[in-house]
């Protein structure tokens, strides 16, 4: 299939024919323009890191971001179309860059609403919260729940957050145990004809399949149909509507080469969806992959079609030119192009969306800057002989914590009853993947100890929600035996659980892995565990899908989704007011020596470039193990989204 679909690849623009190289004369058909970002992230400013350059055209490099560049391009591109659209594929909020995820996205969304966006996908971190979230707060603007602390701040206008002057949708996105939608599936758009006739065209909408399962958008309540299944039930629906036009806007991805404007040995879901779904589709708009490609690929019937997608954090601008047959509605198919826009930072920024980021830049500064609790000492990563730490201690309580909150009306993604939790862990040197534990708060004398709100924000969290969920005693026992494991030259390896303050376990040194922690010597609560007994435990959803590398606990039952681990530990700070440092005393170590606990493989930096960071959400999934939420292309390659 790949091998198809790269006689398609063509030099930029990618054209669906060579008749397409002359489709700007062809005055006897409707002109359309479609305008596509996708995962933007949040990302106001910038794009992060090393993701701030990329290649195309043949080479050629591009340093690119921000919305007040976007804004420019897309005012430059729209000029004098009668008929554009401007959608996005997904994942434009749940910010990753904290000017945006500090105040719930809403800065996001009042950056896309001042650029004009029509209409969106629903991608998996749109869910990263709540279906309620997205629908009541998103596009309702319903403060979530309290207005000024939590959601609803002042925007750049002055004005309360109003929601989006935009809708989600999603066709595939489904309620547990039913085939009732949680978004629309499908909208339809109108164009006009010079004459004044207006004509249809219908969008469908995907969400990565499985992404209830995905770490970041654990919904427990939520599950995902097949993506051809449901594009093609869609694509009939509106044909039989008399919608002879329709695009597929998905939220799941592919691999086509480094070169923005061009498509060479693709790869990925998307692909086989592309080479399979109706022929009735038209255009192909993908995302969530974070790659960039601009190609056609042929339909089940051999006829071309745009499969495109727009790279992330606002990278690029996708345009495809459409020709519809004013008579028919029909689009022209051979005349189709498309081309991928670097969002390049050489132009003059837009004005107005220059001010959104600058505003919201300010607004972040004052609140990273803001107290929220003290601490009477410091909390450091540093390990004792035993794996514990400080910190680590201080996250295992907060994940105890989180794991008893009571119900939140506002999350409606869970389907199992909210039972409070009775322990936690929190792996503070995961086997693999990464560590919810992001840095230390050290404790300031000048400031009498005072914990700011991005200290805490910055100390713990990677965008995954707490969960409670029932294990038992040996699922228990054999996640604490998992900590050691051999490595490749038959070294001792240890990655440490750290466990709340109502546990306590000791080790054998010198036993072999797989037999160091004796169920009689762990109690939880003052008792001693019972294997057979079921008990709740609460961790990160990354932990519970054996993302980073404790499979015993994988087979959880009735899981509860509780707050996001940004905003928990940043309620835990206040909820608590004064941290103190406990004694190092949860786990003991006996016939201890040297080397008897095993080395510490802290988790690996995921670099761009060489040298430059990538955002922790993508580290952490780039590098996770067990199922990791996301389907892999031909050669390997992870989405790291």
């Amino acid at each position: 299939m790949g091998a198809v679909a790269t006689t398609f690849a063509i030099e930029v623009p990618a054209y669906a024919t060579d008749a397409a190289r002359d489709a700007a004369t062809a005055d006897e058909y409707v002109d359309v323009q479609l305008l596509s970002i996708t995962d933007l992230h949040g990302y106001l400013q910038a794009a992060p890191g090393g993701h701030s350059v990329i290649y195309g055209n043949g080479g050629r490099s591009y340093t690119v971001g921000g919305v007040a560049h976007l804004a420019a391009h897309l005012e430059r591109l729209r000029a004098g179309r009668r008929n554009s659209i401007f959608f996005s594929p997904g994942d434009l909020f749940s910010g990753w860059e904290f000017d945006a995820g500090a105040f719930a996205d809403e800065p996001t969304i009042e950056a896309l609403n001042r650029m004009g966006l029509d209409f969106a996908t629903a991608g998996n971190h749109e869910f990263d919260k709540s279906p309620d979230m997205i629908r009541r707060h998103m596009e309702q603007g319903v403060p979530f729940p309290v207005k000024g602390r939590d959601t609803s701040f002042t925007d750049s206008s002055g004005r309360r957050f109003a929601g989006a002057r935009f809708r989600y949708y999603s066709a595939n996105t489904v309620w547990a145990g039913s085939e009732r939608t949680v978004l629309p599936p499908y909208n339809i758009e109108w164009v006009t004809a010079r004459d004044g006739r207006r004509l249809p065209i219908g969008f469908i909408h995907l969400t990565a399949l499985g992404f209830e399962s995905f770490p970041a958008s654990f919904q427990p309540g939520l599950s995902t149909l097949d993506e051809v299944a449901t594009a093609d039930r869609y694509a009939a629906l509106l044909k039989k509507r008399g919608v002879h036009a329709i695009v597929l806007s998905m939220h799941d991805g592919a691999i086509a080469g480094a070169d923005f404007n061009s498509g060479s040995d693709p790869s990925g879901p998307a692909l086989d969806l592309a080479l399979r779904v109706s022929p009735d589709i038209d255009v192909i708009v993908t995302g969530h992959w974070h790659t960039r490609f601009n190609m056609m690929v042929p339909d089940p019937n051999g006829v071309p079609r745009p499969f495109v997608e727009a790279g992330c954090y606002g990278q690029l601008v996708n345009e495809i030119s459409l020709r519809l047959d004013p008579s028919t509605g029909k689009v022209v198919r051979g005349l189709t192009v498309s081309t991928n826009h670097a969002n390049t930072r050489d132009i003059t920024p837009h004005p107005e969306l220059a001010e959104v980021a600058r505003y919201w830049a300010g607004q972040a500064a004052g609140r990273e800057r803001s107290r929220i609790g003290r601490q009477t000492g410091s909390f450091l990563r540093t390990r004792n002989g035993a794996g514990e730490s400080t910190m680590g201690d201080l996250a295992a309580d907060w994940a105890l914590w989180a794991g008893r909150q009571p119900s939140d009306p506002t999350d409606n993604g869970n389907i199992h009853p909210n039972v409070p939790a009775e322990l936690a862990v929190i792996a503070v040197a995961p086997r693999i993947g990464q560590t919810v534990i992001a840095g230390d708060l050290v404790h300031d004398t000048s400031s009498n100890g005072a914990v700011t709100f991005g200290q805490a924000w910055q100390a713990v969290g990677f965008g995954d929600p707490i969960v409670g969920a029932w294990v038992t005693g040996k699922q228990i026992h054999d996640a604490l035996e998992e900590q050691w494991s051999l490595g490749p030259s038959g070294e001792l390896r240890f990655a440490p659980l750290a466990v709340s303050h109502n546990v306590r376990y000791s080790f054998d040194a010198r036993g072999p892995v797989g037999d160091r922690v004796s169920p009689a010597d762990v109690l939880v609560g003052g008792e001693r565990l019972d294997l057979a007994r079921s008990y709740r435990l609460a961790a990160p959803s990354y932990t519970f899908l054996a993302s980073d590398g404790y499979p015993a606990l994988s087979r959880f039952r009735e899981p509860y989704r509780h707050q996001r681990d940004f905003e928990s530990f940043v309620a835990f700070v206040r909820d608590r007011q004064v941290l103190s440092p406990l004694p190092l005393d949860r786990v003991t170590v006996r016939n201890a020596t040297p080397h008897g606990s095993g080395t510490v493989i802290d988790p690996p930096a995921y670099l761009l470039n060489g040298d430059i960071p990538v955002p922790r959400p993508e580290a952490a999934l780039l590098s996770a193990g067990g199922p990791a939420g996301n389907r892999r292309a031909a050669n390997g390659f992870r989405p790291p989204c």
